[in-house]
């Protein structure tokens, strides 16, 4: 029996999709133009040392943040003049208040492999420009509200 081979992770195999329904009846959508993406999780670290550890220090986690930073390339519909509602869902909601500044994220691994979590993120939309032979390009920092959650990756088999 042959021994399975294992690869190498891309920085392509992550999916964004966002909620575009609503927690009810969710309508998760692709964010389409990703170019680069980094997810974040920092634990908030506290030292815990007291004499009980006998001169070893001790430490506790009390908290957690989280963000995702996304570069995408905006798409539209010149013809009919509108952008992808995925990407007007982010800007709009990165100029709106309360629960509507609040988009609800999910990404996963694209081919099936089980690493895939879900929240609600602040996000900070940011147009890059650039010179006359550049493509638009959208810097995107999603900075968590909430618990990021661990789900099953729904593209798994």
């Amino acid at each position: 029996m042959a021994t399975p081979t294992e690869e190498t992770e891309l920085a392509r195999e992550w999916r964004l999709e966002i909620n575009m329904g609503t927690a009810e009846a969710p309508d998760w959508q692709l964010c389409p133009g990703v170019r680069e993406f980094q997810p974040e999780s920092e634990p908030n670290i506290e030292d815990a040392s007291d004499y009980d550890g006998e001169g070893w220090s001790s430490a506790e986690k009390t908290g957690q943040s989280w963000k995702v930073t996304v570069k995408i390339r905006r798409k539209a519909n010149k013809s009919v003049k509108v952008y992808n509602p995925v990407h007007e869902a982010i800007r709009l909601a990165h100029y709106a208040y309360g629960d509507a500044n609040k988009v609800h994220l999910r990404y996963m691994n694209r081919t099936g492999l089980p690493e895939a979590y879900e929240g609600k993120g602040i996000p900070n939309w940011q147009p890059q420009g650039g010179e006359y032979t550049a493509l638009g390009e959208t810097d995107i920092e999603f900075t968590g509200d909430g618990p990021l959650t661990p789900i099953t990756n729904p593209l798994a088999p």
